[in-house]
């Protein structure tokens, strides 16, 4: 009886090790999407419309069909004349491009100039901290920002941080790489050397300290 009672266990353990095993397996995600930013060079930087930003699309000599639209979360907005336009990743001058093009079919020669207001933008185009940053959070990316602007943004370092580890995720070709920055030395220590630019996209991981 003895016996039994034992196989009957390992049985049971047997079983549960397989459906814990078949669990893990079945509820592991894949890695996040990477959504690459257009601007690679911080000489070219361009802003980019994404979901909650404003805008203004005027119509030349059309006052019926212009208006102020907002971009919704899937990045399209909707006109009197045209549903689902596309409108996220396009800048205002390549958008006023776009929706001359699709107003053609209804107006002779339409001319449209776009502008922008709220400068959400998509999140391609932020810029993240994470980690041990006194104000975590992400912030859009403005032209010529660097890794001293964005510390400023964030309120600096917390006393528990570790900012000579830090880290900046960046994606390139495609691919996410890893850079090592010294967030101590350039905000406590004054080395203006430790000052690097940034790109939108770019995030910054600061790690905890070990004492």
């Amino acid at each position: 009886m003895q016996l039994i009672k034992t196989n009957q266990m390992l049985k049971i353990a047997v079983l549960a090790t397989a459906f814990s095993l078949a669990g893990c397996a079945t509820n592991q995600l894949p890695q996040a999407t990477i959504h690459a930013s257009k601007t690679t060079d911080i000489t070219d930087y361009k802003y980019l419309i994404g979901p909650g930003d404003s805008l203004n699309i005027f119509v030349w000599r059309n006052p019926e069909i212009s208006g102020s639209f907002v971009v919704r979360p899937d990045g399209k907005i909707t006109t009197s004349l045209v549903e689902d336009i596309d409108v996220s990743g396009k800048t205002p001058t390549e958008l006023a491009r776009s929706v001359e093009q699709i107003l053609a079919t209804y107006i002779k020669d339409p001319i449209v100039t776009v502008s922008v207001g709220g400068f959400v933008g998509p999140y391609s185009e932020q810029v993240r901290v994470i980690g041990q940053a006194s104000s975590p959070q992400a912030i859009n990316y403005r032209e010529n920002m660097t890794l001293l602007d964005l510390m400023v943004e964030v309120g600096g370092l917390t006393q528990f941080a570790d900012g000579d580890g830090a880290k900046l995720i960046r994606v390139v070709s495609g691919e996410q790489q890893t850079y090592n920055i010294k967030i101590d030395s350039l905000i406590n220590d004054g080395d203006i050397n430790a000052n690097v630019d940034l790109l939108p996209g770019d995030i910054v991981i600061i790690p905890e300290a070990w004492f």
